[in-house]
């Protein structure tokens, strides 16, 4: 798979690590333009490439990635979105010293991220942990749990068979609406690390 991330710091280099372990090839890209990348790519290695934001954009699945004050921006400048997965990894952060939550009206903010990128699937996921709880990319790495939530079930399923790909637990929490604001910043479950290291199965009993 293809995955294009529009955004370039820690959660897209984090992310990028895992899905590159797997064998995926990815695209980063932010608002200063492919060159500024160059020393990223090399570090990452084969498979990473720089593109502009309409490039990643163009990519299997999006990751989206960046500041919350630039969420606006990022989207815009792609333009049409439709069918494409963009996962959204945000948080509403307005601003970071101090800490602020970002106004959103009483919508959830994937739902506001649904909004500025029309037509798009989006699936909020990769947004509840810091990153450096999944800096390991070993096989032997903790299975970190990561929420879950979107309105179209099959992007839901992409994303979800790529998390549990790439060594993590997929727990769906549902529709944006109510799903999303259990994981975004300000629900219950935002810094909650539920890991996996075994799964008991109930044999089935006929």
């Amino acid at each position: 798979m293809k995955i294009g991330f529009i955004g370039a710091g820690p959660v897209a280099q984090t992310i990028a690590k895992h899905v590159l372990a797997h064998g995926h090839q990815v695209v980063l890209s932010n608002s200063r333009g492919p060159e500024s990348l160059a020393a990223l790519v090399a570090e990452l290695g084969s498979g990473a490439a720089a593109g502009t934001v309409k490039e990643a954009a163009e990519q299997d699945l999006v990751v989206l990635a960046v500041k919350w004050w630039n969420v606006q921006a990022a989207l815009f400048s792609v333009g049409d979105w439709s069918g494409r997965i963009l996962v959204d990894t945000t948080n509403r952060v307005a601003s970071a010293e101090p800490l602020a939550l970002g106004d959103i009206t009483g919508r959830t903010s994937s739902e506001i991220v649904a909004d500025l990128a029309p037509g798009a699937k989006v699936v909020k996921a990769f947004n509840t942990v810091p990153m450096s709880w999944i800096s390991d990319v070993s096989p032997s790495k903790r299975k970190t749990t990561f929420f879950v939530s979107g309105d179209d079930a099959s992007a839901k399923k992409t994303v979800s068979d790529l998390i549990e790909e790439i060594g993590f637990y997929p727990l769906d929490l549902g529709f944006l609406a109510e799903g999303g604001r259990l994981q975004q910043l300000g629900g219950p479950l935002v810094g909650v690390n539920l890991t996996f290291n075994e799964r008991f199965v109930l044999p089935t009993i006929d």
